[in-house]
């Protein structure tokens, strides 16, 4: 018998998702798969949207000639661009599309002789001061790309910093900026990440971006009818009973008050899961709330059953997902849900169409 630890990619919740996104924009969208679609499967998510969704992105070339060698034949956004001059001949061989960010992305394709119609989506660093060019840099880059001749259309980008954080001014203060810097420069336009889909109308122009939330982990406070993509499941393998006063696994950060009963589940943090995650973590166990409670192993981690009298060995759990929130998970552990997801390892992923 196999470890009984796997997760599960629900793909009809991913073009659920996929589709809201696309509603909230009211224009073309990509769908980001970085990080192998955020550690569920580039190659099976871009196919479960190839019929739907207007264009892909990925960070860099490598992930993008995956999805080209799969078929898939929509445009493809290289989120970081080109790291080296000779990738821009297998950018326009593939006809990917290229974020130009910073002064030697120009070099390269003013220097390279045998490239031609070139996209390009120019970005403008607005606030978030990580990459991009500064406002008043940004004409004189977007007219030295068309002098090269090499390049047929641009679409100016930026990125939002704060726009999880609807209270913020910080995106009204950035999107100011990014209108300044572009004022009577022709080409289109790319603003909004995840959150900027879900919060901010004002800036849902020209092509949006969806990141996180395909795969159904909120990234603002509030909620929006998505579905969570992937369940992280496995089983209890073991079950054992605490004294009180006897404490459980590495470093003994649990310490039994009473007789507690223990299930043993097969997964830990060689799968993905946060060894971060502290006592009270939530988990789903026969459909049922419970909690870790000990420290996360590499292999395996404990849980709470003193209250499931009928769970044990063989006992479903799924350490996120349909029944337990990954944004819980990662607010526990001090992380994020993309982290979590992106983790995700070792254990197989199983596809469902709905």
């Amino acid at each position: 018998m196999t470890r009984p630890s796997q997760a599960i990619i629900d793909l009809g919740a991913l073009r659920h998702n996929y589709l809201l996104a696309r509603r909230l924009q009211d224009g073309p969208t990509l769908a980001v798969l970085k990080a192998n679609a955020y550690g569920h499967g580039s190659v099976q998510c871009a196919h479960a949207l190839a019929d739907v969704a207007d264009g892909f992105a990925v960070a860099f070339l490598g992930e993008a000639l995956t999805l080209r060698e799969a078929g898939i034949r929509q445009p493809i956004v290289l989120l970081e661009g080109v790291f080296h001059a000779d990738e821009l001949a297998l950018v326009q061989q593939h006809q990917l599309w290229t974020v130009v960010h910073h002064e030697a992305q120009v070099r390269m394709i003013e220097q390279l002789n045998d490239v031609h119609g070139l996209r390009v989506w120019l970005k403008v660093d607005s606030g978030m001061h990580r990459v991009g060019f500064r406002p008043e840099q940004v004409a004189d880059a977007y007219k030295r790309l068309l002098c090269t001749g090499k390049v047929i259309d641009i679409t100016f980008m930026t990125h939002f910093a704060r726009a999880d954080e609807p209270n913020s001014d910080a995106t009204e203060k950035q999107l100011a900026v990014f209108e300044s810097a572009i004022e009577g420069l022709a080409g289109g336009r790319s603003i909004c990440n995840s959150a900027g889909i879900l919060e901010w109308p004002e800036a849902r122009q020209g092509w949006g971006r969806a990141g996180i939330v395909l795969y159904g982990a909120d990234p603002t406070p509030y909620e929006h009818a998505l579905q969570p993509v992937m369940s992280l499941q496995s089983e209890i393998f073991a079950v054992r009973t605490l004294l009180p006063g006897e404490a459980l696994g590495y470093g003994g950060t649990f310490v039994a008050e009473e007789p507690v009963r223990v299930g043993l589940v097969a997964v830990g943090y060689a799968d993905g899961y946060p060894r971060r995650a502290p006592n009270g973590t939530p988990v789903s166990i026969d459909g049922q709330k419970s909690q870790l409670i000990g420290r996360v192993s590499m292999d395996m981690l404990t849980v709470d059953l003193t209250h499931l009298p009928d769970a044990g060995i063989g006992s479903k759990v799924e350490l996120w997902g349909k029944q337990v929130d990954v944004n819980a998970v990662a607010n526990a552990a001090g992380t994020i849900s993309y982290e979590l997801m992106c983790n995700v390892k070792r254990v197989p992923l199983v596809y469902q169409s709905e």
